[in-house]
């Protein structure tokens, strides 16, 4: 890379201060950065580079000249790409941020000015700000750089939107951008791709990629997919539209699998902890994959399907690691002289969610629904596409249907459920706070491969012939714990005031640290803030009182039942 670094000027460097919502600009909740180059002509963009605070939706443009005695023009290179510092180093948060020429939207030649724009992420937050601001023009040597993997780098996929005056329309900030730091830990779970968009990175594309776009999707990265955080409308208005009616969720990322011949079974059962001979014909399950010292190593849905095969989804963040886990399986007993097989399934996968979800699908399909209880599946015709595989399951607690559809047939099935006015589309914001609401974990965050089942309160996995035959992997730890040997567990909890988030310290009354929060966000249908977390089995009794630290300050908060709110799966009376 060949870059000379440009002197400039930095002007508008203003930190909101605590209690304020308005920079210098008078806008609520936007950081506008205005950077002029006094003493160079226009010149060629190379790079921009720059140490960032707090997670915030960044907008960049430039004045170009675009010909000799005519105005410069303002242009749109960059549009909300969504900045994530690591809020956990002993520094507080922050992160280096490198931006290049051949990212951005535009031609980054002819430059005069540059304007970086940096929307409020939440009204949570109390300030934001970068440091160290240098700007790279491109130049004649190639100088022995080496950048850190961790360094930001955005996806040019998204064309921008005009923006008013160089600003984002200040009456749409707050509903657009609410509780969007919960998303960043949503996001940094997924070890696979922590940092939206790293420099080695190729993000797939699901088979509605285009269809997002076209419906005013914002894109971001997650476990190395680029995926909807959320459409035009607000992640509150979305949440509780799901709460309400039905939101249609494109989960395609998921890793879709078909375990075969006539010892599946056996290969299952030597990996998860659940009893899946028990399973009826089309018949599913939650379960776990665990390892030898009993820690989760993702959890997945296992389908003992009527065609003659095991239809397994598990999470894209582990996708390399439960696909080689399972073919080694699969290697093993076929070694041996076992009859099975695994096969990747390449569908799409849509999520229908929300209490109406059972009437939309139904004008859509022959089959009848209500004879389709949760954790069920069948194959069956939806709205003309063929071969569609629907199990009324879902990750939001509301009575709803994942379809794995043929991937030509995606767009036409999402296209055909807008044309109902009970769906909307929903992305991952909408789709993290409703699930931490029905009690459910994200791997990554609430579970992990340093997490037991019986820790993790999902005892229930465990199959009872799987108990008593302790011949799933880990059971020597695990079963054990089953009677009570178990030092903490994790626990729902509510608080009010400033919203508990991921990594937030839970102490005891006394102020002695006992714990760590794993998920947190403020309840859309609660009005109050609701979290998980980690704690020792004494505190873990539903009403005990307890401190969480949030931003270095402590309040109360209270151990509570999950879900937080009730769950509404179907099943039949």
């Amino acid at each position: 890379m060949s870059r000379v670094l440009v002197p400039c000027h930095v002007k508008g460097t203003v930190a909101l201060q605590v209690g304020d919502v308005r920079t210098s600009q008078g806008r609520p909740g936007v950081l506008v950065i205005d950077v002029t180059f006094p003493s160079v002509a226009p010149f060629q963009l190379q790079e921009i580079t720059f140490k960032n605070y707090y997670t915030a939706f960044l907008t960049i443009r430039v004045r170009q000249q675009t010909a000799p005695h005519t105005p410069a023009r303002w242009v749109t290179c960059l549009r909300d790409y969504c900045l994530m510092p690591d809020p956990h180093s002993e520094e507080g948060a922050q992160e280096y941020v490198s931006l290049f020429h051949h990212q951005m939207l535009c031609d980054m030649a002819r430059v005069v000015e540059l304007r970086l724009i940096l929307r409020q992420p939440s009204p949570l937050w109390l300030s934001f700000t970068v440091e160290e601001l240098k700007i790279y023009q491109l130049g004649p040597k190639s100088p022995s750089v080496v950048f850190p993997k961790w360094l930001s780098h955005p996806v040019p996929c998204e064309q921008p939107a005009p923006l008013l005056e160089g600003f984002p329309d200040p009456s749409r900030v707050s509903s657009k951008v609410q509780q969007m730091w919960a998303l960043t830990e949503m996001i940094r779970a997924n070890h696979t791709s922590t940092r939206i968009g790293r420099f080695d990175d190729v993000l797939h594309r699901t088979p509605l990629y285009d269809f997002h776009l076209a419906h005013g999707g914002k894109m971001v990265a997650f476990a190395g997919w680029s995926l909807p955080v959320q459409y035009q409308d607000s992640h509150m208005d979305l949440h509780l539209h799901t709460r309400q009616h039905c939101s249609l969720f494109d989960v395609s990322h998921m890793l879709q699998t078909k375990i075969f011949g006539s010892d599946r079974v056996k290969l299952m059962e030597s990996l998860v902890v659940g009893d899946i001979a028990e399973l009826r014909p089309n018949q599913g399950t939650l379960s776990l994959f665990t390892n030898e010292a009993g820690g989760i190593l993702d959890d997945l849905i296992v389908t003992n399907t009527s065609e003659g095969y095991l239809y397994v989804v598990s999470n894209a963040g582990c996708w390399d690691k439960d696909l080689a886990l399972m073919q080694n399986k699969v290697r093993e007993l076929q070694n041996k002289g076992s009859d099975v097989g695994l096969e990747v399934v390449d569908n799409a996968l849509l999520a229908l969610q929300g209490p109406t979800a059972a009437q939309v699908l139904q004008a859509g399909v022959a089959h009848d629904l209500r004879k389709l209880p949760f954790m069920t599946s069948a194959v069956m015709e939806v709205f003309g596409v063929a071969g569609c595989r629907v199990t009324r399951c879902g990750y939001t607690g509301e009575d709803g249907m994942e379809i794995s559809v043929p991937a030509p047939g995606a767009v036409r099935l999402a296209t055909a459920f807008l044309e109902n006015p009970e769906v909307k589309l929903a992305g991952l914001a909408a789709r993290d706070s409703l699930r931490l609401e029905a009690g459910l974990c994200l791997y990554g965050n609430d579970i992990d491969e340093h997490t037991t089942p019986v820790e993790g309160s999902l005892s229930w996995t465990l199959g009872k012939r799987r108990r008593a035959a302790m011949d799933f992997p880990g059971a020597e730890v695990i079963v054990p714990q089953l009677k009570g040997k178990v030092q903490r567990r994790r626990v729902g909890l509510m608080c009010e005031g400033a919203p508990m988030r991921a990594h937030s310290p839970i102490l005891n009354v006394e102020g002695t640290r006992i714990g760590t929060v794993t998920s947190g966000c403020p309840s859309p249908c609660l009005k109050k803030n609701v979290a998980m977390g980690y704690v020792p089995l004494e505190y873990s009794r539903p009403g005990t009182p307890l401190l969480v630290e949030v931003r270095r300050k402590q309040q109360m908060a209270v151990v509570s039942k999950m879900p937080f709110v009730p769950t509404n799966y179907y099943t039949l009376k």
